[in-house]
């Protein structure tokens, strides 16, 4: 497909692009911390529940360098139901890099971006073509569909990422890549849908090899997914005069940084069964049983817990991943029937 068809797709997308708060608007200069910004959050995460938190964070940090004084913690509460918490620690320190290396200031190519902590190829290419409007090939999840498609690509996936990125660098202009960048992403994300794709109404269905074939939700070709191992584990709700013990979580590994309830019996007590939660994670499913017990203070008055005494009633404002949220809630269900 030639390039010109990003004639259609950019006359499509002035009509029906979406209103994101993260996009500029027109006249408006992109901003390369708000694009940044908002590609690490939406990895793995709808529009829907991005816009809350995008709001939220540049609210509070509005600037590269207001993130990068920011503390750990805060950060990590911040974003807390977001999942995939590794992208929270790499925002804080690829805003930290880029104020230490850079003056505040992301780098305007690709190359550099890439040494950058969290920035894979793709946020590096959507960085260049949206943030700073220059020529790059920003290929996600819905960019590779609509290539997919467009090109019928019979390769299995994740093998044709390469064909596929060679081909939507065929659709890529010299001016106005961020246009198209964007125009791709919505089209993906509005008509060209994983499921039942909105064909009469693409602007790219005369030049679409899969809608000639007349199946087009047969592209991407994927290979079947493996299974998820299961796995189990014990969490531990532990009261102490109206408030529970929570941990910090070490900074690497797993929900990384974040609070959460113990994992080991943080104490020998009449440990209650409370009932089980499950949770699915990117590589494996995880069912989490809770029990709960109550303690007292010791009467020296010295705290021997190795942890942090949270208030119940405060629960919710602690930050907790959604996993160890889920279970909370079990806690305060326990506590109630006590």
């Amino acid at each position: 497909m030639p390039v010109d068809a990003s004639t259609a797709l950019l006359c499509w997308y002035a009509v029906d692009k979406r209103l994101l708060p993260w996009r500029a608007e027109a006249g408006e200069t992109p901003d390369p911390y708000r694009v940044w910004l908002s590609e690490i959050m939406l990895q793995q995460t709808t529009v829907a529940a991005v816009k809350p938190y995008f709001a939220a964070f540049t609210a509070r940090w509005p600037t590269t360098e207001a993130l990068a004084a920011a503390e750990d913690a805060e950060v990590m509460r911040a974003w807390a139901g977001l999942g995939y918490y590794a992208r929270a620690r790499n925002l804080l320190a690829c805003a930290r890099a880029v104020v230490a290396g850079h003056g505040g200031r992301f780098p305007e190519d690709e190359a550099t971006l890439l040494k950058l902590p969290g920035i894979g190829p793709y946020t590096a290419a959507a960085i260049v073509a949206i943030g700073f409007g220059k020529r790059a090939v920003a290929v996600d999840g819905n960019v590779e569909r609509v290539v997919s498609r467009l090109f019928a690509v019979k390769e299995q996936l994740p093998g044709s990422r390469k064909a596929i990125r060679a081909l939507a660098d065929r659709l890529v202009p010299e001016q106005g890549a961020g246009d198209v960048a964007q125009a791709m992403m919505d089209l993906g994300s509005a008509i060209c849908t994983p499921r039942n794709p909105a064909c009469p109404r693409c602007p790219l269905n005369a030049q679409c090899a899969a809608f000639a074939e007349g199946d087009p939700a047969r592209y991407p070709v994927k290979a079947p997914k493996a299974a998820r191992p299961r796995r189990e584990g014990i969490a531990y709700w532990l009261e102490r005069e109206g408030e529970v013990l929570l941990v910090r979580r070490p900074a690497n590994g797993l929900l990384g940084g974040m609070l959460a309830l113990p994992e080991a019996p943080p104490a020998k007590a009449d440990w209650h069964e409370a009932g089980a939660v499950d949770h699915i994670f990117t590589h494996f499913e995880l069912t989490m049983k809770l029990h709960c017990a109550e303690t007292a203070r010791g009467p020296d008055g010295i705290d021997r817990y190795d942890g942090l005494w949270w208030p119940v009633e405060r629960i919710g404002e602690a930050g907790l991943p959604t996993l160890f949220a889920k279970l909370a809630a079990r806690g305060l269900e326990w506590r109630d029937a006590a």
